[in-house]
This record gives structure tokens, sequence and C-alpha cells, in this order.
């Protein structure tokens, strides 16, 4: 064994397991750490029961309740009576209470002849020490097999939970002739407000404030939408799909969180609705975005050969994303590895990462043939879009490096009542950049200046690869007087100046 205490790897696994507030273990196996044999039960923030000034009954009390919980051994192993399979039920400020070390030798979970022979403990048990906060925690209780048995129960129990913490459960022995020990049943974690884990449960309230927000967002667009609907052009019916998207996939979010809260099994056909809603709106915002940057639908008619390219690349992003989120919100992350794990983070980080280098190079060129004909309008448009573009981009970074740092200060789930924000920051700035695009976009009785007009007076690229204006060629000096006269509503370009009588009138 390492310096490190065994509590300290057992925690590293805990970070591994997803949230439920309804543990079923069907035929777990246990893993060998250190001289014990351990199965990990769960995990999770539960806050202490409180009492409704309001109201002469109390709030539904908080508990951790064992079911039916099991533990089976094969028959051929059952001619013996063994040392007890243990529940230990402790709070994360309790973690060094567990286990101990005699002669200042390495740390054991489970107690050692050595240890028994100074009488701290009983050889064949887990190690414990009553905590200094409640002397009744950690809660350790358990169940030996008796000559002949194979199955044994543990008696039904509930621990009522009377702090707010972070509480892990643990199944101990530390019988070495219990090999191919299974344990079945279920554990039940409640909150006052409900059953779901205490750091999920201020996201069922986010997503209500978030649909709010949204449906807000959609009467403005949608009203203007209606108003000026014969000055939209298809830039606009996007941002509206978007929108949509918003709306469908928090109220998704919503009921989901809602019905996980009532019955502590998280409905599995909402969360991957939700989840399909958000990955569905989080592509086609990309996509946008990176169209919009190359300037269609504003400078030039189509995307021509860059198509199937950004085609490929939304596609790409879709599927890669919906793995990573299915696995996330609805797989047993516990089942994958960290090396599996970050499989499926890097290809969403790697696509991200190109989305946005593809975006801002295509926008500097965009502004660039922007400034060269003079749209002045279209030029501060797209100025505004790209200054929000880099604030948002900046803000994630610095973002993600917060989120480091927050993960790597909490290998224990200390700080599991604050976990919450780390998701619902990415929500909110989804939120404010889609917020920005429409008050860039919205339909109004001048939508169309901002939009491509195809009436000659505006001249293109015609090169597919790449967005740089084509440079008119030179002409001597013997040759200036063949030139026509230009005539007045044309500039020396042969383009036309409705764009700089438009910016004058503005």
């Amino acid at each position: 064994m390492s310096p490190i205490t065994l509590l300290t790897i057992l925690f590293l696994i805990t970070s591994l397991q997803t949230q439920a507030s309804v543990h079923n273990y069907k035929s777990e196996t246990f893993s060998v750490k250190g001289n014990a044999f351990v199965v990990h039960g769960g995990s999770e923030g539960i806050y202490s029961s409180t009492l409704n000034e309001t109201s002469i009954t109390s709030i539904p009390d908080s508990f951790i309740r064992f079911d039916k919980v099991t533990f089976r051994r094969n028959k051929e192993l059952s001619n013996f009576s063994s040392w007890p399979i243990q529940a230990v039920v402790f709070e994360v400020e309790d973690r060094e209470m567990i286990g101990g070390s005699a002669y200042g030798g390495q740390r054991a979970v489970c107690c050692t002849g050595d240890l028994a022979k100074l009488g701290v403990c009983n050889e064949g048990q887990v190690i414990h020490r009553p905590s200094t906060v409640n002397s009744d925690w950690p809660q350790v209780y358990g169940v030996a097999f008796e000559m002949d048995n194979e199955v044994a129960e543990l008696p039904l129990k509930s621990i009522q939970i009377t702090k707010t913490g972070m509480y892990n459960l643990y199944f101990i022995h530390c019988d070495p002739r219990l090999k191919e020990l299974v344990v079945e049943g279920k554990t039940v974690w409640k909150n006052p407000s409900g059953y779901l884990p205490g750091r999920m449960a201020p996201m069922k309230i986010f997503f209500q404030f978030m649909s709010f927000a949204y449906v807000l967002l959609g009467i403005f667009w949608f009203f203007q939408y209606l108003r000026f609907w014969k000055e939209v052009f298809p830039l606009q019916n996007c941002i509206t799909l978007v929108i949509t998207l918003g709306m469908f996939e928090m109220a998704f979010w919503y009921f989901d969180y809602a019905e996980f809260s009532e019955t502590g099994v998280r409905p599995t056909g909402t969360t991957i609705w939700a989840v399909t809603f958000g990955t569905v709106k989080r592509t086609i915002a990309r996509l946008i975005i990176l169209i919009v940057s190359m300037g269609y639908g504003v400078v030039r008619p189509t995307l021509g050969g860059l198509t199937s390219k950004v085609v490929m690349l939304g596609g790409t992003f879709f599927v890669a994303s919906q793995v990573l989120e299915l696995v996330e919100h609805v797989g047993a992350i516990s089942d994958l590895s960290g090396k599996a794990k970050l499989f499926l983070v890097l290809p969403a980080a790697v696509l991200d990462v190109f989305f946005i280098l593809w975006i801002f190079t295509s926008l500097s060129a965009t502004l660039n043939k922007l400034q060269a004909r003079r749209m002045m309008i279209k030029l501060d448009m797209y100025r505004k879009f790209t200054n929000a573009l880099a604030v948002a981009v900046v803000v994630s970074v610095g973002w993600i490096c917060y989120e480091l740092y927050f993960k790597s200060n909490d290998i224990y789930n200390e700080q599991w009542q604050n976990a919450w924000i780390i998701p619902a920051f990415w929500q909110v700035l989804s939120y404010s950049l889609l917020c920005v695009i429409c008050v860039l976009w919205a339909p109004s009785q001048n939508s169309t200046r901002y939009a491509y007009r195809d009436d000659g007076s505006e001249e293109f690229d015609r090169d597919d690869t790449t967005l740089t204006l084509i440079k008119p060629s030179s002409i001597s000096t013997k040759d200036v007087r063949s030139v026509p006269d230009v005539r007045p509503g044309q500039d020396n370009n042969g383009t036309s100046n409705d764009d700089l009588e438009e910016d004058k009138r503005e």
C-alpha cells in the first residue's frame, strides 16, 4: 500500500459512481482493497431533516433505508461460520474514523491480530472509532454466515440523517474464505424535499427557472417573427428552431428531475429525450454560428463546396456529444474506467476546438470583406457578433480552469452543495449567447438589409475554399483613357452605391 490511505482510494472510486437515490445491487462482487473486501454501496449528499415552522407536521425525514440487502456465497463454500459482513455508513468528515494501524504500521480497514491484541477492535471486523461530533457515528452493523447457510440477510434498518453532509456506504468483509461472495438488494436514500440526491436537488429549481427564461425569449422572438414575417430570411428561421429546441430541452430536464424526485429512480425515457434535444440544439447552434461567420445569407448566397464539410463536422459532433451525454446521464459511469471516460470526452472537446478555430478564421475573412466593400451596417453587426463570441470563449476557458480547480480540490465531494453550479453555468452561458444573437438578428421592418441581395449589387468570391476578395487586375496608365465613364449609381469598382447610401441614411 502507498502512503495514501485506503479511504482515499475508496473515495476516488466513489467519484466515479452514478448518482441515484435508489441504489440497486445485482450480484455485485467484492473487490480487494488492502486487507479488506469492499463493495461501494453509494455516496450522496443528504440534507438533515428540518421542521416546517408553518405546520405542526415536519417535512419527511432524511434517511438511508436498507431494503432486503442479502449476501450470497457458493454452496461449496458454505461449510463454515464466517466473520461478519458489515455495512459501514459514515459522513465524509468522519472518514478518518474508519481504519487504523498497529505500532505505526500500514493503515488497515480490517482489524488485524496485532490490533486485536491491543484491545482496540475485534479481529475480522471493520476498525472504527466514534465521531468527535456525534458518538453514534459512523454507523456499522452486519451479519455473519452460519454453518451451511448460503444466504445471509442484513436486518431491515432505516438510518435517520440529522446532520447535512456527504454520506457514504460500503459493504466490507475481512474473511478471505468468502470467495465469490455477492451482494443483492437495494438501499433507498431520501432528502427532506424528495428522492433527488442533494447535489442534484438545486437543478430541479434551476431548470424550472431556465424553462421560464426560454419562454420569455420565445415570446419576444415569435412576436417579432409574426410582426415582420414578410421580412424574415432563412437565418432567422434557424434561430427560431434553436429557441424551440431550447424550450423543449429545458422542459424535459425539469420533468426528468421532478419524476426522479418523486420516485427515486431516474426516468430513462425522459432523460434520453432531454439529452437528445440538448445535443441537437447545441449542434445546430454551432452550425448556425459557423455559417454566419462564413457570411452565409449576408455576404454570400451559398456555402458552395464547403457545405459537405460543414454537414460532416456537424454530424460528427452530434454523434460524439450524444454518446457522451447518454453515458453521463443514463449509463452507469462506474462501469467505465478513467481511460474509457476520457475516450468519450476527448472527441467532443477536439471537435469544439475545431469549431472555434474555423468560426474565428471565417469571421476574420468576412470582416475583411465587409470592410473592403464598405458595407458599414453589416460590418458593425458582425463586429458586435465577433465581440460576443470572443467574450463567450474567454469566459468558457476561464470556467474550465475553475472547474478543473474545483474538482481537483474536492476529491471527497465535500463541496457537493455547490457542485450544481458547474453544469448550470454552461446552460446560462449558452442562453446568454443565444439572447445576443436574437438581439442582433431580430426580425424587423429592415431585416432584409442584413441579408444577401441577389440583385447584382454585390460581388462574391466564387472560390468555395476561401473567403478572400477577388483582387481587380491592375490597369496600366495608357489604358486609363479607354475606361468608360462610371455611371452615377456605381463606384469605381463597378459595384452599387446602395450600401453607401443606406449607411448614410443610418
